[in-house]
């Protein structure tokens, strides 16, 4: 099979599109013919050997994917190969650019019946993301106010539809050209960053979402609440400065779960969360992908997704 392989850390030069062997399921595994395969931030973390997890090269990069099984591997219960699936290949984000994937099926779903393979594809990490950032991390309740930060960006755009969608009171940061879309994905009040300083509009939120980091993420303990939270999905909070504000603040890394991928599943074919798909590219195509992740070549906003099948 094809599969885009690092066998050196760097560029997006550094990765290459190789034949090799197809993988056989292990325990706990299926083997998934890949339709597509998300492309994200993280990927290209790990291209460069700055990811937060070890990566033993040389290796296949990619983690979302959308496809079928054509084989189970031992100790998998509730998967059957002609299963079409969504979700991520295992805990180090690795094996998904490729023809072929052997996945864990702790971290896949049935595929949402009114999707594409390519838009399926787009959804797992950051709706995931998501959802346990507002309602894991940040225990979000109805009635409570979020201020999300990146709320145009793929994460914060599931943020806040899953955040409308929960009752939640939505206060999120956006650049002026995306002010119009971050109100139709269910935002009550949208900040320009660009002309407007957010902690002089908002006061006593319950929680923020950061999804930009840096300066936005030190002048947001500001608007929180005493006992507030903060949670990040991008830098580790200055404890000690969210000591000072009586406020809790965390950074988490997203654990993608069955039980996650379904229940995003569920709310997709009811129509209450829409995906963002940007560009879609063939497979061989990768290292275009990783340059748009770069900004080295302009991209639509939106997710990027590799088409490895286009029936």
């Amino acid at each position: 099979m094809m599969a885009w392989r690092v066998n050196a850390f760097g560029p997006p030069t550094a990765i290459n599109f190789e034949t090799v062997p197809r993988p056989d399921p292990g325990p706990g595994e299926v083997l998934v013919r890949v339709h597509a395969a998300g492309v994200g931030p993280w990927d290209s973390w790990i291209r460069a050997g700055r990811s937060a997890l070890p990566q033993p090269l040389p290796l296949t990069l990619g983690s979302d994917l959308s496809g079928v099984i054509v084989a189970v591997g031992p100790q998998v219960t509730g998967f059957m190969p002609g299963d079409e699936v969504f979700g991520v290949t295992n805990p180090r984000f690795v094996g998904a650019y490729a023809e072929y994937a052997a996945a864990s099926a702790a971290m896949l779903a049935g595929k949402p019946r009114s999707l594409s393979h390519v838009e399926a594809a787009s959804v797992p990490v950051i709706a995931v993301t998501a959802w346990q950032g507002l309602f894991e991390e940040a225990r979000l309740q109805p009635g409570q106010t979020v201020l999300i930060h990146g709320a145009a960006g793929n994460v914060g755009a599931y943020a806040v539809q899953l955040a409308h969608q929960a009752g939640l009171h939505v206060i999120a940061t956006a650049g002026a050209d995306d002010l119009v879309l971050v109100r139709s994905l269910g935002a009550d009040h949208v900040v320009n960053y660009r002309a407007q300083r957010f902690e002089n509009e908002v006061k006593e939120v319950d929680a923020v979402f950061d999804l930009v980091g840096g300066e936005t993420q030190s002048r947001s303990l500001a608007v929180l609440r005493r006992g507030g939270r903060l949670v990040s999905a991008v830098s580790q909070p200055e404890a000690a400065l969210a000591e000072q504000h009586g406020i809790n603040a965390a950074f988490f890394l997203v654990q993608v779960t069955t039980e996650h991928l379904s229940r995003m599943a569920a709310l997709i074919d009811a129509g209450q969360l829409k995906p963002r798909v940007g560009a879609i590219l063939p497979l061989a195509k990768a290292r275009d992908a990783h340059l748009m992740l770069e900004g080295a070549v302009p991209a639509p906003k939106g997710k990027i997704v590799l088409q490895v099948m286009t029936n």
